[in-house]
């Protein structure tokens, strides 16, 4: 492979985003890209695909290439000319480059795009090899996002199924149940205990490093955005720390609902964990109600917002959210949904995990492509 060690900035250049408020947006199918990924749609785009967007803030070396035209935000960096350079290329050697850098935002105004580009990289301009690199390593990409939709159709139908049952009240022999005081006959008013035990996280002491490690996960709200099962965890817990604390101990796919800051996410913990203090887990009595309660809990964020004094640093504590009042179904609907709904979320589940297996797979090789040791 041929090689150079040359300015970043001679390999590309970075651009900062543009403002775009929530309040400006239009109802349209152009992405708006942010630090952290796809955060909306707008009706205009600012760039033109394909492109590539990383953020300004935080510990960087989060990279997203886009293949439509697209509206980066203020917070994050694009390419504006990539030199002649792949760009599909171009955003895995940009991941490499930004792997460990950070960006103190409390202390400047973002990372320095012109420090970037006086930045020494060893880089290959072929363009032959850029495409070789870039299709060994969009393959795995490629298998993720196609689970990543597989997923999301699995989510889809089981998201309507509960509506079509729960909301609307057209559940299996709707014709012929009787409605009392605005509820179908069988089905009880109650309020989140009536479902089963209300766990609220907590966080074992940082003064003891033997409390952290690799035995326990512990989940907290970033874990679960966009997660409908936590399959990793930022950080974990020793046996020694998670036994401190064993009565915060949750089984496998309790319903996890954060309840300070961000309120309203909602995820499965895939196997025993514990969840910090923000979040307030509810362990089903039944395992009949274990899927009605996941998508009833989705439905709350708008009551759990309001409850909570905003939608930007609300707070539900556990006496509010244990005594929101819930119409629980007849036993017999519940088990039938759940025998529905069931098998999606275990093939949401195999999905998830083949997904972290082939990013692992991807990121090891990644370095490797990128500074020759593997040739191609």
């Amino acid at each position: 492979m041929s090689w150079d060690t040359i300015q970043l900035g001679e390999f590309l250049t970075l651009k900062r985003g543009y403002d775009l408020p929530s309040s400006q947006r239009e109802d349209g199918n152009v992405p708006v890209v942010s630090s952290s990924g796809i955060t909306g749609y707008h009706n205009a785009a600012k760039v033109k695909g394909p492109g590539v967007v990383t953020g300004r803030y935080g510990t960087l070396g989060e990279v997203f290439f886009l293949r439509e035209d697209f509206w980066p935000l203020n917070t994050a960096l694009y390419v504006q000319d990539f030199k002649g350079n792949d760009p599909r290329f171009s955003a895995y050697f940009l991941k490499t480059v930004l792997n460990g850098t950070s960006s103190d935002k409390a202390a400047v105004p973002g990372v320095n795009r012109n420090d970037l580009h006086a930045r020494k990289v060893t880089v290959t301009q072929d363009p032959i090899q850029q495409k070789r690199i870039a299709s060994i390593l969009s393959a795995y990409d490629d298998l993720i996002e196609n689970n990543r939709r597989r997923i999301a159709l699995l989510e889809q139908a089981a998201r309507l199924l509960y509506r079509e049952w729960f909301v609307h009240l057209r559940f299996p022999g709707h014709e012929h149940v009787a409605i009392k005081d605005g509820v179908p006959d069988g089905w009880e008013r109650g309020t989140i205990t009536d479902i089963g035990l209300v766990v609220t996280g907590k966080t074992p002491s940082k003064k003891k490093d033997s409390y952290y490690g690799d035995d326990v996960p512990f989940i907290k709200t970033p874990d679960m955005h966009g997660n409908t099962l936590v399959i990793k965890t930022e950080e974990s817990l020793s046996n020694e720390g998670a036994n401190t604390q064993s009565n915060k101990t949750l089984s496998p796919r309790s319903i996890l609902v954060s309840c300070i800051g961000t309120v309203g996410v909602v995820s499965f913990n895939c196997s025993e964990a514990q969840t910090n203090q923000q979040i307030n887990a509810i362990v089903p009595a039944d395992e009949s109600l274990r899927y009605w309660t996941f998508f009833m809990a989705r439905d709350l964020k708008p009551l759990l917002e309001g409850m909570g004094g905003g939608a930007t640093m609300a707070n539900v504590n556990k006496s509010k959210f244990s005594s929101i009042k819930v119409t629980i179904p007849s036993s017999l609907i519940l088990d039938q949904f759940n025998s529905h709904v069931l098998r999606s979320i275990d093939q949401i589940e195999v999905l998830a995990k083949a997904n972290l297996r082939l990013a692992q797979a991807r990121d090891l090789l990644l370095p490797r492509l990128m500074n020759g040791e593997v040739t191609v």
